[in-house]
């Protein structure tokens, strides 16, 4: 019964993982640079949150390294083309437009061009094809 009772508190216990070396900044404007770099680019684990905001491992990796690409003096364009070579274009949150990414870039107005075309041709069919009866003894 004691062991039940150790086993069922053990996740009680838990704590949550934190950034074990948070990052070291060596001006303001590094800082606001590495922010907006970060808020740019997705968790390749999360998938739904950027890199500033995930807590997973892989994130505080991510930002160390993205970190260190900033002090070695490359520029945001090269550390997302280093990180989306390295993950592939899901790591950033406004991908290139690109032949294979078209579809992702332009479907949403071709699926709204298609829908009114649709409801269009819908309307003009039954107004054409039914004609108005005019009774003016009906009540609306």
């Amino acid at each position: 019964m004691a062991l039940w009772l150790t086993l069922c508190a053990a996740p009680a216990l838990a704590q949550i993982a934190s950034d074990p070396t948070p990052l070291k900044f060596q001006n303001a404007a590094e800082e606001r640079r590495f922010h907006d770099l970060a808020a740019e680019l997705r968790c390749v684990m999360c998938q739904n949150q950027s890199l500033a905001d995930s807590n997973a491992m892989i994130a505080y990796d991510l930002r160390a390294e993205v970190l260190q690409l900033m002090r070695q003096g490359k520029s945001d364009a090269e550390i997302k083309a280093f990180l989306a070579q390295r993950y592939g274009d899901f790591v950033l949150y406004k991908p290139r437009v690109e032949s294979k990414t078209w579809l992702l870039w332009f479907g949403p107005a071709l699926l709204l061009a298609i829908g009114g075309f649709a409801v269009y041709r819908i309307v003009r069919s039954r107004s054409a094809g039914a004609p108005v009866s005019r009774d003016d003894d009906q009540e609306w």
